[in-house]
């Protein structure tokens, strides 16, 4: 999707235009790499594609403008030696050891995601889930397990609701939960019987709408 816009180069556009066309095209590539899931969300994976961007549009450049005497494409010599290969040698490592750390992090956090799908009501709700170990959360009368879910679509009122009391650090209160006609875990049917519960707070894990029970990790191995 980003090469395309190198095609409007050979178009007889404005500055302006340009300009915005090029910024259509990076927000469908968002769109398409990382998917839509909040405006906070969407807006960090905009700021970081341009920050990235213009770290290196602005490397190069400085490059060009300082050392070079001679351009070959993205190339720059000076005196025959490439400025670009001295850049790597002392940038490359670091950059490389940061890249590494992320990507541990990113495994880890990525193994406790999971796709899930629940039936409330006859209606479909596809979210994505996080096995939070520490979650223990369940109902006292029959100790079903508590699936949390952030959805402003979802409307749980105290008539229909199952009211199952909690505590943690910051206080108590009382959990709105509701029976659920199905559950799917990437794609596989649970067969515990699990109750959903509508969390007030937007949960901080980037990306995430859902915190999946310890309890259900049985059925994930």
């Amino acid at each position: 999707m980003g090469s395309v816009s190198i095609l409007f180069l050979f178009m007889p556009l404005s500055t302006i235009s340009l300009f915005l066309l090029k910024l259509v095209t990076s927000i469908f590539m968002i769109f398409a790499s990382f998917g839509y899931k909040d405006k906070n969300y969407f807006k960090k994976n905009f700021i970081y594609l341009y920050i990235i961007s213009i770290m290196l549009g602005g490397i190069l450049y400085f490059l060009d403008i300082t050392f070079s005497y001679e351009n070959k494409g993205l190339i720059f010599l000076n005196n025959g030696l490439s400025i670009n290969f001295i850049f790597l040698l002392i940038i490359g490592p670091i950059l490389l050891y940061y890249y590494v750390k992320e990507q541990l992090n990113y495994k880890r956090n990525y193994t406790l995601m999971h796709k899930v799908e629940i039936v409330l009501d006859k209606k479909k709700y596809v979210y994505t889930g996080y096995l939070d170990t520490g979650n223990k959360l369940e109902d006292p009368y029959k100790k079903r397990a508590i699936l949390l879910i952030y959805d402003k679509k979802l409307k749980f009122s105290y008539d229909d609701s199952i009211l199952v009391p909690y505590k943690t650090l910051e206080g108590g209160g009382i959990l709105k939960c509701r029976k659920i006609d199905s559950l799917k875990i990437d794609d596989e049917e649970v067969k515990q019987k699990i109750l959903v519960g509508k969390s007030k707070d937007k949960f901080n894990i980037e990306g995430v709408d859902c915190i999946l029970p310890n309890k259900i990790k049985e059925e994930l191995l």
